[in-house]
Order: structure tokens, then sequence, then C-alpha cells
């Protein structure tokens, strides 16, 4: 058995980096143009500033990408040559600016920071449908738009717009809107934590429709046509979210909430209208669907009852339990297919874990209402930058762990984000050196080329 080697450690004179993906990030702000962009915005509060906004936004925009969402989180790359090369920034701005220009601009870059990551997944995003339907010659693909709510713990601070949320804890309510099966994020907004979930949710709806319009390619002209399906759990549950849907013309599959509606009634109108299934012994399922009248509105009603009499661990029951669910759906489809579909609604808690755990993104770090809002925004840009990199490392040969159709952003920060590499200067030209043993350079390289 060889015996333990004892190193010698010493500082070469190599510029290397840990965190080789700033160029793909690169890559993508190039594309959208997105300094160019924010610098066309006229801050009242910094006519004339030094540094652009285009260059402290990305500055920070690169944080998020990194997972450090934190002001002082800029100071090790203040020397970082990389970051300026790939962003392109003549210098990179101190904590203290990034904190004075992010609190100074209020709401003044947010509808150009949510369009800037609209057009990167418009111009990269592979967005699947959750369901394909073929009637004769024509085909619809349903893209889903999942919309939900998810509390950012922030107990113990005294920052704007913190509040008790339905969690009960301290902190804010952030909505969230996501397109396809990947979960592109296309539309965010801070929220206080007490704010209830469908206060302002059909102007969201409303605007996530639009943005969700925008990052899909037109219908294509051999007969598929797509159509948009916002999904939304039982806080939404209001007519207003359905006339937005019928404004927009898009499809709706929303959870009705009971309230205090009797289960014994329900179990009744389930037997004489449903269709029964048992999975296992103790279980009784029905489920079907049929048309009643809102105000003005005629609306497809799908449900599920659910009797057990013996619960999962074969324990019987002194009193049966009952279990309904409902539904409002413009689909035409199978209650059970319908039901499944809403299901995968589920997933967006996945989505939410990722903006909160793998980018570090739950406790924002201003004072300030409207700045954190600009940082969650900023954040999304940066999410929508790891999710296409992540999708589009699926394409290329790699050490890949297990087939997938989607990459967690841990995974990607871990595995193509802080690859390690050296940082050469020649001629005027650039290069990223990479190890000769590195297996997922190929990944790294198709990625890149496909940005470029």
């Amino acid at each position: 058995m060889p015996s333990h080697t004892k190193f010698n450690v010493r500082q070469a004179d190599i510029e290397l980096s840990s965190h080789s993906g700033l160029a793909l990030l690169g890559d993508l702000m190039q594309d959208c143009d997105f300094k160019h962009e924010v610098d066309k915005v006229h801050l009242l509060r910094r006519p004339n500033p030094e540094l652009r906004h285009g260059e402290v936004l990305g500055t920070m925009a690169a944080l998020l990408f990194l997972g450090k969402p934190d002001y002082d989180a800029v100071k090790p790359f203040h020397e970082d040559k990389l970051m300026r090369q790939a962003l392109g920034l003549p210098r990179i701005p101190s904590a203290e600016t990034l904190r004075d220009r992010l609190e100074k601009a209020e709401h003044q870059f947010d509808k150009v920071v949510r369009n800037l990551s609209t057009d990167i997944v418009r111009r990269f995003g592979q967005i699947t449908p959750c369901y394909r339907q073929e009637t004769g010659n024509l085909v619809k693909e349903y893209i889903p738009l999942d919309v939900d709510v998810t509390p950012f713990d922030n107990s113990g601070s005294h920052k704007e717009g913190v509040s008790r949320t339905y969690h009960n804890c301290d902190g804010y309510a952030p909505i969230f809107a996501y397109l396809g099966v990947e979960g592109c994020l296309i539309n965010c907004e801070l929220r206080e934590g007490r704010t209830h979930s469908q206060k302002g949710g059909a102007n969201f709806l409303h605007e996530s429709i639009r943005l969700a319009r925008q990052s899909l390619p037109a219908n294509s002209a051999d007969g598929v046509r797509r159509a948009i399906l916002a999904r939304m759990d039982s806080a939404h549950d209001a007519l207003d979210n359905i006339r937005v849907c019928i404004a927009a013309k898009s499809d709706w599959l929303i959870k009705r909430n009971i309230r205090n509606e009797d289960p014994r009634s329900w179990l009744e109108q389930a037997q004489q209208l449903g269709d029964l299934t048992s999975p296992r012994e103790g279980k009784k399922i029905w489920t079907g669907a049929y048309f009643i009248g809102r105000e003005d509105l005629r609306l497809r009603l799908v449900f599920e009852v659910i009797e057990r009499t013996i619960d999962r661990h074969g324990q019987m029951l002194l009193m049966p339990e009952l279990e309904v669910n409902t539904w409002w759906t413009s689909l035409d489809l199978d209650a059970t297919a319908v039901i499944e579909l809403y299901h995968q609604h589920a997933t967006c808690e996945q989505f939410h874990s990722e903006i909160k755990s793998d980018m570090d993104l739950e406790r924002l770090p201003s004072g300030k209402f409207a700045t954190n809002n600009l940082i969650l925004l900023l954040g999304m840009f940066a999410y929508n930058a790891l999710r296409l990199i992540g999708q589009s490392s699926l394409s290329f040969p790699g050490p890949h762990r297990k087939e997938a159709t989607r990459r967690r952003i841990r995974t990607v920060l871990q595995d193509i984000v802080y690859m390690a590499c050296q940082v050469v200067s020649h001629a005027r030209r650039w290069w990223l050196l990479f190890g000769r043993n590195n297996r997922w350079y190929p990944v790294w390289r198709g990625v890149h080329v496909a940005f470029s």
C-alpha cells in the first residue's frame, strides 16, 4: 500500500479561476445586449454615473449566477480578470457602489430586466409541452404556465415589507410563473409576507401570459398549435383568474377551494356521476366531470372523491375517510388526464427550492423593499441562465450521473459553472485553458459553442 505523500505547497505565477461558467453567462449577456439595454434607463438619482448601470447590474447578476446574493461577495473579484473580460467590464464595482446604485434604482430597472430575462428564454430555451393532443391532422401542445407563491424566510430581520407569512415565519411571499416542463422563470414579483396569494394575482397572471407568448416560437406550419395552460392551486380559486385566461385565449387548470362543502354530499354526487376505480383493498376513487354555471360563465368542473376504509398500512378505519379534490378547467380531456396534469404542477416546488437553496436567494440582502424586488428580478435572469446552461448540457456527451430531462441548478453550479480553468492572454486574445483529464470539458465546450 502506498504511503501518505507529504505535499509541498507554493503559489505559482499563473492566473487561475474557479468559476469558468462566467464566460457562459457573458455569452448570454452579449446575445441579449444586457449592458446596452440597461444603460438606456435614465436613473433620476444617478443621472451621470461614473460606472454605467449595465456594469453595476451586470456584476450583481453575475454574483447571483454564482449563488452569492450579497454585496460584500464582490470583494474577491476586484482583481479577477475572468469576470472583467467575460462581462466586458472596465472594472468591478465596489460593494458600496453596488449597494448605493441598487438602492437608488427603486423600480426603474424592473421592466427592462424582466424583458431581458424573457429574451434569453426565447432565444435559447427548450420549452417542452406537458401534454400533446392529436385530433385528426391537428396537433395541439399544451405548454404549462405554473403560477405559485412560496414564502421567503427572513426571520430576525427588520427589512421593509417583512411580515408574517402563511408558513408562520417572518419574511416575504413572492409569486413566480414558470414556463414549460423545464421550469423557465418568466415572471416574478416580490410581495410582503402577509399578502394573500390572490391579491394582485389576476394582473400578475395577465402579465405572465403575455411574457409566456413572447417566450414561445410561433405556431409551426406543420399543424402543431401551441396553447398555454395556466395551472394554479386553490389559493388562486377566483373567477377573475378565469376571466383573464378567457380574455387572453389561454387554457386553465385551477384547483377549487371546497371551503365548507360537505364531503358526504360530494360522495353521493360522485357515486352517481363518476367512474369508480379501486387501486387497492379499502380504497375507492370516483372521478368525473360536469358543467356548472358561475355568474355569466359556464365552466367545466373535474372532481376526484376518495373513500378509504383501510389505510395504506392495512389498518381498518372505524369511520370511512373521505378526501375531495375539484378543479376548474377549460380542457376537454378525460378527468384522469386532467388530474394527472394538475399533479405535475407540484414540480414548481422543486423550482422554488432551487431558487431559495441552490442560489441562496431566500434571504435578500437589502433593507429596502424595492431594492430586494430588483435583486429578485436579477436573480430571475441568473436562474434562467443557469437553467439554459443545464438544459443545453444534456445535448453533449459527458459523465452524466444518469439520464435526465432536466438538471438541477446545484448540479449545474458544481459541474459546469465552478469548473476550474487557467486564464491566459496573448497577442490581444484571451484563452481559458482546462485540465487534460477534465471529463466535463466537452460539455462546457459544447454549451459555449451553442451560446456563441
